[in-house]
Order: structure tokens, then sequence, then C-alpha cells
């Protein structure tokens, strides 16, 4: 091993793989410039439709912004707009893949590059989690259709009071508390179980789930806003008075609601970034890449406002803080549309299964890279000899996912989820503009325009709503950057490789998967 260099504990911690360096460990063939504006905008709205409408946007509407969600989904829309423009110019200026941890390690540093690894862990391993309850909560739904009924203990996180449609249950005047959520813990274990002795798959299967999405929701907005349209005076005076219902305090209802709720909803457009990564194939990424990444942030939103208006007009808002709030209104289509409840169900769990194993892939190989370099233990970057996965470390992300599924407030993980993407998103933008002034000549095939205004404006628009979200959720996190910055003195910056100046080892074969192309 070669000796680390004489430098100071500064240099040491932003010290920057160059970009050569990185190309040389990134084994990736010549990308074919091949995909049009359209192209890009169909695969950003493939990528970004998934759990989060099916999953999250009850509670936000039932606990802080009320019918008036469909502002929060604006205001989140713009926020990734900000976000979006700036992985695409670091997509395009810097010809390595990877995620936002190889920007990091080489635009800011390896510092910068372990905490965005921490970050990671929340933007996929908890976002995982978070899925993994909303599966379950479809499946539960489901079942009871077919007569089949999950002890309601066995179905939510411990120590919550049970509650059906906005009310407490009670038991001879007791509230019930739930246990345990079973189902969500067993598809997390199954799928790493999945993952583990491998998992491939084809263009053509994504595409398939990439479809039922879209014609869930399509479905979904089509028959409910039939019955809207056919309502509409009704339900509105109903359900949509006041459309801002009066602040409560605490992020409860008024302008403050709404933008509490953005930071919820938010959640619903984790996966956009998945466009930028595309900037290498775009056959003009100075004029493709904002048309893919704002068009398809646009088409999103008007889907997500569809979505949300259909829920809020046909339901009371204070029943949607569920689990699964499109089962919920479904169900409140009418007995004639049973059979296109359970089918919308069905593809809801299709969806969101597929959501919870790409998650999951993506963590382990982030563990895997950081592990290749030295910033974690060798183990994680072992392979099976049969299997050709990294097996420990999916394991362990399988049991770090199953028992967040299994214990934890669907809120709270949704919560600290997003708080970790709005983080390394600012990080994100932080580095554009560190990049523009250390290398001015540096290529670019895209550039974030209006420089440097919107990479400013990304940053304290993650950070404006990273501050409204709850003060334990902050105090969470808070703790947990302290651990990860404890834990890179003690271990990573010791034993990193570029730290003693080490290339690194050839990295084994573990096929090819799809990036997160369903969404999450």
């Amino acid at each position: 091993m070669a000796s680390a260099p004489n430098r100071t504990i500064a240099q040491r911690m932003f010290a920057r793989k160059s970009i050569a360096q990185v190309q040389r460990e990134t084994q990736t063939s010549e990308l074919k410039r091949s995909l049009g504006k359209w192209n890009l905008l169909l695969l950003g709205v493939g990528c970004i439709i998934g759990a989060g409408i099916f999953v999250r946007t009850g509670s936000a509407a039932a606990l802080h912004a009320g019918p008036a969600v469909l502002l929060s989904f604006v205001v989140a829309g713009i926020v990734c707009a900000f976000a979006g423009l700036c992985y695409a110019e670091l997509s395009s200026t810097l010809p390595v893949s990877g995620s936002a941890y190889t920007y990091g390690y080489t635009t800011l540093g390896e510092f910068v590059a372990w905490v965005m690894g921490a970050l990671l862990l929340l933007e996929y391993g908890l976002a995982a989690s978070v899925v993994a309850v909303g599966w379950s909560g479809y499946v539960v739904s489901l079942l009871a259709d077919f007569g089949v009924v999950i002890p309601p203990q066995l179905t939510g996180p411990t120590g919550y009071p049970l509650v059906r449609d906005g009310v407490p249950v009670l038991v001879d005047g007791a509230p019930v508390t739930t246990l345990f959520n079973l189902p969500a813990f067993l598809v997390c274990a199954l799928l790493a179980a999945l993952l583990v002795v491998g998992v491939s798959e084809s263009a053509k299967v994504n595409n398939i789930i990439v479809a039922i999405k879209v014609s869930v929701l399509a479905a979904f907005i089509l028959v409910g806003g039939a019955i809207v349209l056919g309502n509409f005076t009704e339900l509105a005076a109903t359900n949509w008075v006041p459309f801002i219902p009066e602040n409560q305090g605490d992020g409860k209802f008024g302008i403050d609601g709404i933008m509490r709720a953005a930071s919820i909803v938010f959640f619903a457009y984790i996966g956009f970034e998945a466009v930028s990564t595309a900037g290498q194939e775009a056959k003009d990424p100075a004029r493709d890449m904002p048309f893919g990444i704002i068009g398809s942030l646009v088409v999103c939103t008007v889907i997500y406002m569809l979505v949300a208006a259909v829920m809020t007009l046909l339901v009371p808002y204070q029943t949607l803080n569920v689990p699964d709030p499109v089962a919920v209104v479904v169900d409140n289509f009418g007995p004639q549309w049973g059979w296109l409840a359970k089918i919308i169900k069905v593809g809801a769990i299709v969806g969101l299964t597929s959501v919870v194993l790409v998650l999951m892939y993506a963590q382990t190989r982030i563990f895997y890279t950081m592990a290749r370099d030295g910033l974690l233990p060798k183990v994680f970057s072992r392979v099976h000899p049969r299997f050709q996965t990294p097996a420990i470390n999916t394991l362990l992300v399988g049991l770090v996912t199953a028992v967040a599924a299994g214990f934890f407030d669907i809120n709270v993980l949704g919560d600290v989820t997003s708080v970790g993407t709005l983080a390394a998103f600012a990080i994100v933008c932080l580095s554009v503009i560190y990049l523009r002034r250390a290398a001015p000549e540096l290529p670019r095939g895209f550039s974030v325009p209006f420089y440097p205004v919107l990479p400013v404006l990304g940053i304290l628009s993650c950070v404006y709503l990273i501050s409204t979200v709850p003060w334990s959720v902050l105090q969470f996190f808070l703790w947990y950057l302290l651990g990860a910055v404890v834990l890179y003195f003690l271990y990573g910056m010791r034993n990193s490789n570029l730290q003693h100046g080490e290339g690194q080892d050839e990295a084994p074969d573990m096929g090819e998967f799809p990036g997160p192309v369903v969404g999450d």
C-alpha cells in the first residue's frame, strides 16, 4: 500500500478524482447519440410517474394542504426543474457514469462524495421502505376485495393507532394500535433475496410496467373525472370549500401547509434526474435536455394535479392519510366500478413492486461503488462466486429497508427521504457553480440558462423545503449527518483508495440492470 501524501486534513477531505480517473474506472461502451427531445420527454415521464403519486399524495392533502395540494405539486415541480437543469449540465460536462456520488467526488471532493453517499442512502434505501409501505396498503385493500383479511394489527407501524376513514378504530372504548407491517417487511425481504440470486429486466418488461402505471392513472383520471364532472357542483361544495383550509399552525393548512405539502409530494418527482443521465445519448443536448427535463416535469405536474383533483373532490381530504389513497378513492367510485377498482389496485401493486426492486438495486450499487473506493468495508464490494452479485451488501440493504418498512410510520420515512434527496439536489446545484468557476474551459454539451441565478434558486428552494419538515425529522437528519461525518474520519478517510494513491480493482461483471425507469 502506498503511503498517504503528507497533506493537511482539509486537503485530504477535498481531494478529488480526476475525470480521466473516473473514466478509467467506468467500464462503459461508446453511447450512440440517438435520443431526440421527445424520446427524452417520454423517458422522463416514465421515470417520474411512480410510487409518489400512489403513496404520498394522500397524507399531504389530509394533514397539510387539503384540496390545495394541487398547488403543492406546482411548487415541487419548480424546485425539481432547478435541480434537473443542474443535473443536465453535470451529465453533459463530466463524461462519466454513476450517480450524484460520482459527480461529488469529481467536483467538490471526497468528503462531499461521502456525504452524498449518506444522502443517497436516504434517497434510495428509505425510499424503498416508503414504497413498500404503500405496496402493503394496496395489497391489503385488494385482498379485502376478495374476502381475505390480514389482521389490521399487522398492517401498520409499531405503536400507532389503527385508523379507518380518518377515524381511530376502538375496541371496548380503547384505541387499537398496530404492531408491525408484515406485508411491507416481507416484500423487502423477498426482493432482496431476488436481487441476491440476480435479476435481469429487459427494456420490454420495463416498457410494459411503465405502460401499466400510466394506464392505471389514466383510467383513474378518466373514470373519476367523469364522476366528478357529473356531480361537480355538489362535490365541490362538499369537499372543496374551503379550497385552502384555514391555517392551524405548524405547517397545517394555509399557505404554510401548501409549502409543507410540497416537501411531501416532492417524493412523487424523485427519479426525474434519470433524464439527465441520458445526456451522452441526446442528439442535441443543448436543445433537447431542457426540453426533456422541463417538458416531462410539466406533463407529470399536470397528471398529478388531475389525480389530486379527483381524489380531493370524490372523498373528504381528511380520509386520505393512508398508504393507499388511490385505492381509497376508487372504492368510492361505486359498486358498478368494482371491477375497475381491482384492476387499478393490481396495476399499482405491479408498478410499486418494480419500484422497490429498482430502488434497492440502486442502493446496493452505490454501496458497491463506495466500497471499491475504499470508503466502505471491502465486504460490500465482494461478489457471490455463483450469482455474481454483491450478496452481503444486498442482504444488509434488504434488512435495513425491511425493518424500516415494517416498524416505522410512512410519513416519517417519507419526510426523511425527501430531506435527504433535497440536500443531495442542493449539493448538485452547488457542484455546477463550483465547476463553472474551477474549470470554465471544460466543454459543456448543455449549460444551465440564466447562470448563476437558477443554480442559486435551486439551492435556496431545496433548503427552504427542508426547513418546512417537522423539527423531529430535522433532528434525526442532523444526527444522521453527524454520525456519517464521524464515520468518515474514523474509517473513510483512513481507508480511502484515493488517499493512498491506489487505483481501483477491476470490477467483476455483475450483469446489466436498467436504471430507475419505473419511477420513484
